[in-house]
């Protein structure tokens, strides 16, 4: 009886520290999180260069994370401060009052009747729907802008965060077999059962990074170069922008150059608006219809519909981290319910 309530007393303790743990640990989320995918999505590169060098794993893991900061992080650095560059110099224009986005509305309107009465027929009113171009043309810039102003304040966040992250990415990569292992001793769900769903998880980490992240600068890139090549303003900011929305699967970076094609069309310039059309649909849309069941969905082993809405769900709840932990979820959350069907639903 006693022993019972010892027992019952320490996995109480356990539970309520290992919270405690979780909530003191919530700031680092996002810092973690990547220097877990880090790991996982570099590994093959550690054990390439271990096989070149037996025994050397400390050196190994200290490769791995120069040549991560050199092709990854570097160039996101780089391409982050031209977007805020561009944007702010977007919202120089908007305030300066040589760009109106409330008159790219009108044109299309007076350009294309239909449209009026398209929206009319599901109540859609033109003029809120040009208050909310605008408001979200100046928001969306003044927020760059404001970046851009607060860059200096948040350099030493930045600066903790990115040293935060490589200090953990380095201790994974170096002892993340012990740590797996040690986590498989620990947890009470069977050794077998822990080590499908680590495999789960490290699998559909490194398809989401790599596949999402791919397919973004595939067709972010692809964005940028059509819009730069048609004399469009702004080509590296559309182009990130195609990048960032191209993580929504189906819908993607349509969204950008959709809307642009239309203007174009409606300012007479039909030329420039088959062109990028017709580049939207076969080269920028093809990028991702074939791309993305490749590299996401075959290697998660998740349908696209879920791919869809655990990639908007995840984005919702995680924000901008959520395209990988979106679809984590989904894929874990089959994971289980295939254990339970496999080991506690099937006829004996």
């Amino acid at each position: 009886m006693y022993e019972t309530l010892e027992r019952r007393s320490f996995l109480a303790m356990l539970l309520v520290v290992s919270l405690a743990f979780l909530f003191l640990m919530k700031p680092f989320v996002g810092p973690i999180f990547w220097a877990v995918a880090i790991a996982l999505i570099f590994n093959p590169v550690q054990q390439w260069m271990l096989r070149k060098m037996p025994g050397r794993l400390t050196l190994t893991s200290v490769l791995t994370l120069l040549i991560c900061l050199i092709i990854v992080v570097i160039p996101v650095i780089v391409l982050v401060s031209s977007l805020v560059a561009e944007g702010v110099g977007l919202f120089q224009k908007i305030q300066a009052g040589e760009i109106q986005p409330g008159a790219y509305i009108d044109q299309i309107s007076q350009s294309f009747p239909a449209v009026q009465s398209f929206l009319d027929r599901f109540n859609i009113d033109i003029d809120r729907l040009r208050e909310g171009v605008v408001a979200t043309f100046v928001g969306g810039s003044k927020l760059l802008a404001k970046q851009a102003l607060g860059f200096g304040q948040n350099t030493f966040q930045f600066l903790l965060s990115l040293s935060l992250m490589f200090y953990l990415a380095f201790f994974l990569l170096r002892d993340g077999t012990k740590l797996v292992d040690m986590l498989i001793r620990a947890l009470p769900l069977g050794d077998e059962r822990e080590r499908l769903l680590f495999a789960k998880f490290a699998e559909v980490t490194r398809a989401t990074v790599k596949g999402n992240l791919l397919v973004a600068v595939i067709q972010g890139a692809l964005g940028g170069f059509i819009f730069w090549a048609l004399g469009i303003s702004g080509a590296l900011l559309w182009g990130v922008v195609m990048a960032l929305a191209s993580l929504i699967p189906a819908v993607g970076a349509a969204l950008v150059w959709v809307p642009a094609a239309i203007y174009l069309a409606a300012i007479g310039d039909y030329a420039s608006a088959i062109i990028l059309t017709a580049f939207g649909m076969l080269v920028i849309g093809l990028a991702d219809n074939l791309l993305r069941p490749i590299l996401v969905g075959r290697d998660t082993k998740l349908p696209d519909y879920m791919v869809l809405l655990s990639t908007l769900g995840g984005i919702a709840m995680f924000g901008i981290n959520g395209f990988v932990m979106g679809p984590l979820v989904a894929a874990l959350f089959v994971a289980f319910w295939g254990i339970f069907i496999r080991e506690f639903n099937s006829p004996q």
